[in-house]
């Protein structure tokens, strides 16, 4: 792994936009340079230290899951060396941690699928027995396994913004009913395969975000990052039984584990506010969550 990466900064191509852990580089008209940094963020808000080697790895994951999923929807890689986007001794900056990919117009929704009852779908199910509008059983817990995954959107915000849960009719009202069942149907067929092949290694994935744009022709295309831990909640088999018995959060080898840090965090004798500026992360925090990060790369694709 290369040093740490909070923030780039390439000379060779002009920076279109800073994401909450991407840095996007415009490539002539039609492509861009995605520079996946070690930031991370969690409530949406974007830590000030950044965890080594992640860029890294969420890179390999979503170019792993991005070739096993090509026969269900197109995705926005061009296939070609992000090396060859920039100058020669920009090389090793971008080596290993980009994508170069297809120019899309973005679409303003985040595809979001559950197959597990957990985060911000627990809190609301806890409330409404629904999440974004989708009713679901009574009795069920904190982490529990759903009858079948659901589709529960999301308004994309603005940096530093909470992402607003939406539900499907919201969808068709931004996009239309066509593409609206598109990006629903998609993202649980995407979620589905992805799920039983993770269950082979040991892993669940208890839910996910997708993002798509449309090319020039107007074909829905996967974009963004796919599958890994920034964008999805992935849990050990083992470990779940028990968790769910005591209506713990499982373990895991996302973000959970700064969430919940994060959660136990006091300033003057009150909860962190889940707003800027983040807290300090301790060493501890940064060292065990890069080593999730690892572990669970290395059991998916082992």
């Amino acid at each position: 792994m290369t040093a740490a990466l909070h923030t780039s900064s390439l000379k060779s191509l002009p920076l279109l936009a800073r994401g909450k852990v991407r840095d996007n580089y415009a490539v002539g008209e039609d492509r861009i340079l995605m520079v996946a940094s070690d930031r991370l963020s969690a409530f949406d808000v974007i830590m000030g230290q950044p965890i080594p080697g992640k860029g890294e790895l969420l890179t390999q994951m979503a170019l792993f899951w991005f070739a096993r999923l090509g026969h269900i929807v197109p995705n926005h890689l061009t296939g070609e060396a992000p090396e060859s986007a920039v100058s020669a001794d920009e090389a090793e900056l971008v080596r290993g941690r980009s994508m170069l990919v297809k120019r899309l117009k973005p679409i303003p929704v985040e595809a979001v699928v559950r197959g597990y009852l957990a985060g911000s779908g627990w809190s609301e199910y806890q409330q409404s027995q629904s999440v974004c509008g989708v009713p679901l059983p009574a009795g069920l817990r904190n982490a529990s396994p759903l009858p079948e995954p659901i589709f529960t959107p999301a308004a994309k915000a603005e940096m530093g913004e909470h992402d607003e849960n939406i539900d499907f009719a919201r969808v068709v009202e931004i996009v239309g009913p066509e593409l609206a069942a598109q990006i629903r149907d998609i993202s649980i067929a995407i979620y589905k395969e992805a799920a039983a092949f993770a269950r082979t290694k040991g892993i669940i994935i208890a839910d996910t975000k997708f993002e798509f744009g449309l090319d020039a022709d107007g074909t829905l295309v996967l974009m963004d990052e796919v599958l890994t831990p920034d964008s999805s909640r992935y849990w050990p088999i083992e470990g779940y039984d028990e968790a769910f018995r005591t209506g713990a959060n499982p373990p895991s080898y996302d973000k959970q584990f700064v969430r919940d840090w994060l959660e136990s965090v006091r300033i003057d004798g009150q909860p962190w506010p889940k707003t800027a500026p983040a807290p300090e992360l301790p060493a501890e925090v940064i060292g065990n969550t890069a080593a999730k990060y690892q572990e669970a790369l290395t059991r998916l694709t082992a």
